[in-house]
């Protein structure tokens, strides 16, 4: 992880460095042999095609000279005809070859993106900003792809043109080839300048190109919160000094651009000066002809384009280099979490096995240690055994570790050191005897995704007829608001539809929780966001939602902890009390000190 020098305490997520990043690529084009070779060979078939017509025409000054017969002279005129044509079709199919399998492999790049940062934990992303993943999957995305589809292809050409040139300006004659590299040096120095000025340019734009997508983000997060205080102006000009920063080094950007442009002209004229006085003296020595001459002068002005787009796009290829290293950096992540089987739960499926009492599984959490990064330990030593059936209560004061120790025994979080077994199999694989799909998390940020009501249940249950939908949110407890809907479960909820107060949004999360009907469920503080008002409510759907299975719940209210089986107290990362509520009251140990500084009547 990167450090932000402009937010204290914020890390950013990491950068791959320039070998790791050409190591990821060259393994994705592997992948793709048939369709790597097409293109290479047909865009090495281009780049030859193009020196035909140069040489061709170096025969055909010399022609001229010894006055050939017309026949020969027209002869010559269609293979260079000839030449052309076939030589632009080339260009154009391999420049498509090219685009195809760079988009596909960035297109596979941009999956893995994705997959690694779904499965990233929530306190990395949250120390890194959804800036920075959104500059990477946005910003970083849309460079690369320009340079894949326009770029590329164009300066793989170029790159080949020039190789191929310069081969056959020495072929030619090793004197005039030797006079054209003359130029090499300047073009070598103007490069070098550039390069040392642009690339930290370039680094820096990609991140205040993030710092400018987490400032209108988390404006546009908060809009009514922002609103509320009244703080627009502060939030606008926050965006405006960071969108400034952006603008200041695109503004460098171009001025570097545009003295490079006229470093790489000197160097074109020093090298097609060298090409002609050598060929002047050649000449009029009679070591070789004038058509030679005139085509290593052709051969040395042909490489003026190609040249100079590989200089000039040195500029987007920068940009897609930084911002591939980007991309890399996130998807050559490793796995934080074990692999969830394909597909929802099925009555056949091996979520529907029986296990324990009413469905229910016995789950057992190690935690050796537990550690984000290189930051400090968060878990250590912990010995957490549900029986199948029994409903545990998870208290403790904030920064405890009870969500951590959630999302491990969810199999969301892969501990540092430790291991989480459902009925004694480990929760990694995706065989019959225990998958992913056995153990449910609902968290206090649930999220109603934009569409019918019923839409939203089924990616629970995708299978599920409107009558198991309404009988999973009648027993969390939401048919009274139902009925206030419009279109009842074709109602449009989310983004743009109906919109769900924070304690109707929970207990659609907890119908879908009914509807998945695993074997275990945690709930990390899944009634948190009802309020006073609508907390006991919740309270009750949590626990018809949960009933006959195994539960975890992190309690936000104590008053949630007193009716658990059994009650474990963390405490700066350790299990420091296990026990009944009366149990532990009548320890006056830590739980007891907790409950009284609530305040809650029993």
């Amino acid at each position: 992880m990167t450090a932000d020098p402009r937010t204290p305490g914020r890390t950013l997520l990491p950068v791959a460095s320039a070998r790791q990043t050409w190591t990821t690529l060259a393994a994705r084009f592997r992948e793709r042999p048939g369709l790597s070779a097409a293109a290479a060979t047909v865009l090495v078939v281009a780049a030859a095609g193009g020196l035909v017509a140069p040489w061709v025409l170096g025969r055909l000054v010399d022609d001229v000279i010894a006055d050939a017969p017309a026949s020969r002279v027209a002869g010559r005129v269609a293979v260079i005809a000839a030449a052309a044509v076939l030589t632009g079709l080339l260009t154009a199919l391999g420049a498509a070859l090219a685009s195809r399998l760079g988009e596909t492999v960035l297109a596979r790049l941009r999956e893995r993106v994705l997959d690694r940062a779904l499965h990233l934990p929530s306190a990395t992303l949250e120390r890194a900003g959804t800036g920075d993943l959104l500059a990477r999957v946005g910003d970083d995305v849309a460079v690369v792809t320009n340079v894949i589809a326009v770029s590329g292809p164009a300066f793989v050409g170029a790159l080949l043109s020039v190789v191929l040139t310069v081969f056959g300006l020495v072929a030619l004659d090793w004197r005039l080839g030797l006079a054209g590299l003359v130029a090499a040096p300047a073009y070598a120095l103007a490069l070098r300048w550039y390069l040392r000025r642009s690339a930290p340019h370039y680094a820096r734009e990609r991140i205040a190109t993030g710092e400018r997508t987490q400032a209108m983000a988390g404006a546009l997060r908060g809009a009514a919160t922002v609103r509320a205080y009244r703080t627009e102006d502060a939030h606008v000009a926050a965006i405006a000094e960071r969108s400034g920063v952006a603008r200041d080094l695109s503004l460098e950007i171009f001025n570097l651009h545009t003295r490079f442009g006229l470093r790489i002209n000197r160097s074109e004229f020093l090298g097609l000066a060298a090409v002609l006085v050598a060929g002047f003296f050649l000449v009029r020595d009679d070591l070789v002809t004038v058509g030679a001459a005139t085509t290593a002068a052709l051969y040395f002005h042909r490489l003026f384009n190609p040249i100079g787009l590989l200089l000039m796009e040195s500029d987007s290829v920068l940009q897609a280099g930084a911002s591939l290293a980007r991309l890399v950096g996130v998807a050559e992540l490793p796995d934080t979490a074990p692999p969830a089987a394909s597909g929802p739960p099925t009555a056949s499926g091996p979520a529907a096995r029986p296990a324990g009492p009413h469905g229910a599984a016995a789950l057992d959490v190690t935690v050796r240690r537990h550690h984000y990064d290189d930051g400090p330990l968060v878990l250590a030593d912990v010995e957490l055994r549900l029986a199948p059936g029994e409903r545990v209560a998870l208290v403790g004061a904030s920064g405890a570790g009870k969500s951590t120790l959630a999302g491990i025994a969810a199999g969301i979080i892969a501990p540092t050191d430790g291991s989480v077994r459902l009925d004694g199999v480990p929760l990694t694989g995706t065989g019959e005897a225990t998958t992913r799909r056995d153990v449910a998390l609902v968290s206090q940020e649930v999220h109603v995704f934009a569409g019918a009501l019923a839409e939203d249940l089924r990616l629970a249950a995708p299978d599920a007829t409107d009558a198991e939908l309404l009988d999973a949110l009648d027993r969390v407890g939401a048919t009274t608001w139902l009925r206030t809907l419009p279109d009842g479960l074709a109602t449009a909820v989310g983004e743009g539809g109906h919109r769900l107060t924070a304690a109707q949004a929970q207990q659609v999360a907890l119908a879908r929780l009914v509807l998945t009907a695993p074997a275990v469920a945690v709930l990390d503080e899944a009634t948190a966001e009802a309020g006073s008002a609508g907390a006991r409510d919740l309270d009750r759907a949590a626990l018809a939602a949960t009933r006959g299975r195994t539960t975890l719940i992190v309690a936000h209210r104590l008053s949630q902890a007193v009716g658990a089986d059994r009650i474990v107290v963390l405490d700066h990362g350790r299990i420091v009390e296990q026990g009944t509520h009366d149990e532990l009251l009548a320890a006056d140990g830590r739980y007891g000190h907790l409950w009284r500084s609530w305040r809650v009547p029993v």
